[in-house]
């Protein structure tokens, strides 16, 4: 996915991290992400492995004009007041997943060492990308309230919206906006009240060239109406929207998209977050993204996480975004960057999990997070 991030499993989306999945009325238990629709009747309240998220592998995607990489964007410099660092003292590190579930099965497998310190051991996102509305809330639930008991931070990604990756590989989601709506007050009414961070809808915004002019309108309307919703339940909750990453749109281009989908208002949006399932290096996302702030405009709070599980060797010259060979883990997950307006560098994609080259999209393949890992 040199743009798009999403291949999914069955409750998965992008895929690539531990995607919930389950009725709520059990333990959390990943499962794998990988099929273009969600499949029914997983175990009780487990978040998925989270969807691998490098594009889609169908050969439309090649022609796709979201494959374009555009202008690269000028570093711009940071705002004259600083935002202040993230109080949290971390990230959560949720106890179920495909590497966490690999790691005790193989115990003497010589890559398991590696594999386990370098991957198992990162906190990584957990993925919610089946329509359930059913189950939605007690799944949300089950995560927050894990890591608000140990005083950590869950990352949470909804990934449902209509029409998501243009229906390619990782189509799926709710039916229609209405429903979706639905599913978001649901998802909402999980969050608790501890500190939480939503990676909300990764390609809504910037993969949205298939849909007309008044599809992409109603979607950008729901999605500010999901900030608003997300962030009216738990005032805590750090709700961020897809800035694409800093091969894709342009910075203005990105900004003016991410306007119309109430990324510039305070009362549903902490800022953008980039790097999805991708492999940018960290330098250019954090100019990129700097850019994209620049251009959105909005309250002076407004930030950007960065995923970085994956981008610690920068993209591929030749831009293959299928598990490209010769990548590398990138920097270790954090709330504290040391950079201006830079939130986090987040994992939201889970190193490991194919893209749909080296295993079955979504899957946890060991051969490629040892890789990348070692």
């Amino acid at each position: 996915m040199v743009a798009a991030a999403s291949v999914v499993v069955a409750v998965g989306s992008v895929t690539g991290t531990m995607a919930a999945v389950g009725d709520g009325s059990g333990p959390d238990t990943a499962r794998p992400a990988a099929t273009s629709s969600p499949r029914p009747g997983p175990p009780p309240a487990a978040p998925s492995p989270t969807p691998s998220a490098t594009g889609s592998p169908s050969p439309e995607a090649e022609a796709s004009p979201r494959r374009r990489a555009s202008p690269e964007p000028s570093a711009s410099r940071a705002r004259r007041t600083p935002r202040a660092a993230p109080a949290s003292p971390g990230l959560h590190l949720h106890p179920r997943s495909q590497v966490l579930d690999w790691v005790r099965a193989h115990p003497d497998d010589p890559r398991r060492a590696v594999i386990e310190s370098r991957i198992a051991d990162r906190p990584a996102a957990v993925w919610f990308a089946d329509h359930s509305p059913d189950t939605i809330t007690a799944r949300v639930r089950a995560v927050a309230s894990a890591g608000a008991a140990l005083g950590r931070v869950p990352v949470l990604v909804p990934y449902a919206i209509p029409g998501r990756d243009c229906d390619g590989h990782s189509r799926g989601g709710a039916p229609d906006l209405d429903a979706y709506d639905g599913w978001i007050d649901r998802f909402a009414a999980g969050l608790g009240a501890g500190e939480v961070i939503v990676i909300l809808e990764p390609d809504s915004v910037a993969q949205a060239d298939c849909l007309s002019a008044g599809e992409r309108a109603d979607r950008f309307a729901s999605l500010a109406r999901a900030g608003r919703v997300l962030k009216a339940a738990n005032p805590r909750a750090r709700v961020y929207f897809d800035a694409g990453h800093s091969g894709w749109n342009a910075p203005a281009e990105q900004a003016g998209r991410l306007r119309q989908a109430g990324a510039a208002s305070a009362e549903s949006s902490d800022g953008i977050f980039s790097n999805v399932s991708n492999f940018h290096g960290t330098a250019d996302e954090i100019a990129y993204d700097r850019a994209v702030l620049d251009a959105l405009g909005g309250p002076p709070g407004l930030g950007a996480v960065i995923d970085t599980s994956r981008n610690g060797a920068g993209a591929p010259a030749d831009g293959e975004w299928c598990d490209p060979a010769g990548r590398k883990l990138g920097r270790a997950p954090t709330l504290s960057t040391g950079e201006a307006r830079i939130d986090g560098y987040l994992w939201v994609k889970l190193p490991g999990e194919s893209d749909g080259c080296k295993g079955a999209p979504g899957t946890f393949t060991p051969s490629y997070a040892y890789d990348l890992a070692r």
